[in-house]
């Protein structure tokens, strides 16, 4: 190697040695995101001057086809744990049980009535306003009455103590990434929440007991009711949305919730900062 260019390699390597590296983000310096993990002092620290959002998970127990009791649990805390960094938000302890409705009558399932649901979440809004975060995103993994009584609960805290409040039905929201990936609709324990199930653990997956009939089209709005649901495996679309198990079209499923999930909390920020509120 001539000399003049073994002099110009050293000097540029010195030079790489001695430059500082890029500074870190305040979100990327946090290492704990989860409200229950962190220290009392290390969260003084971030919340508010680093960190100013809150994801809140929200589910309930109840049959899931061939997947667990826990799903509408286990899904929206996966979610909030994927997306925490990337929103810069730190993880509410999850809220697990939530109004199962028709579905309580199952093994393992049961319903909290709506008044004790109604007090109880709006206390747990309370305290995270008292928590100082100006945004509350409510991740709902339960639907039916409980979304009623969130998006109730998400307004009025919002307008008593002026902070900007946020629930997500995700499954709903996601609904064109379930067409994405499936080429069909979903259903409440169909094809859609299996898989993401699957995602998060296959082992809370059963396909060895799953049945065709076990599925049936849930009925819509206006036409009839039925106590208990007829079957844990409720289709959007008659046809569609049966379990089929594809571990590969699972894990792009979570992956393309949670980035639909996290794109809508930081746009709605963005809405909120651009108005001054």
């Amino acid at each position: 190697m001539p000399r003049r260019l073994a002099a110009l390699l050293a000097a540029a390597f010195a030079v790489t040695l001695a430059a500082p590296a890029a500074p870190l983000q305040d979100a990327d310096r946090i290492a704990v995101r989860d409200m229950s993990d962190i220290n009392w002092m290390a969260f003084r620290e971030v919340v508010p001057s680093k960190i100013t959002t809150v994801l809140l998970p929200t589910g309930t127990l109840e049959p899931h086809g061939v997947v667990n009791n826990g799903a509408d649990i286990i899904a929206p805390v996966a979610i909030a744990k994927a997306i925490a960094r990337e929103t810069n938000a730190m993880i509410a302890p999850v809220v697990p049980y939530g109004i199962t409705g028709s579905m309580d009558a199952y093994p393992g399932a049961f319903s909290i009535s709506e008044g004790a649901y109604r007090a109880y979440l709006k206390d747990v809004l309370y305290g995270l306003v008292k928590c100082k975060f100006q945004t509350i995103v409510i991740i709902n993994g339960h639907g039916g009455p409980q979304t009623a009584v969130l998006n109730d609960l998400a307004r009025e805290v919002g307008q008593e103590k002026g902070v900007r409040t946020l629930v997500i039905n995700w499954w709903g929201h996601c609904a064109d990434v379930t067409l994405e990936v499936f080429g069909e609709d979903g259903g409440h324990a169909g094809w859609n929440e299996t898989a993401f199930i699957q995602a998060i653990d296959p082992n809370l997956v059963h396909p060895e007991l799953y049945k065709p009939e076990m599925a049936t089209p849930n009925p819509g709005p206006g036409t009839f009711s039925a106590y208990p649901a007829p079957s844990s495996i409720g289709l959007y679309k008659a046809g569609q949305g049966l379990p089929k198990f594809d571990k590969g079209k699972a894990d792009t499923y979570f992956k393309k919730v949670n980035r639909k999930m996290a794109q809508l909390i930081i746009e709605m920020r963005a809405n909120w900062d651009a108005a001054g509120l």
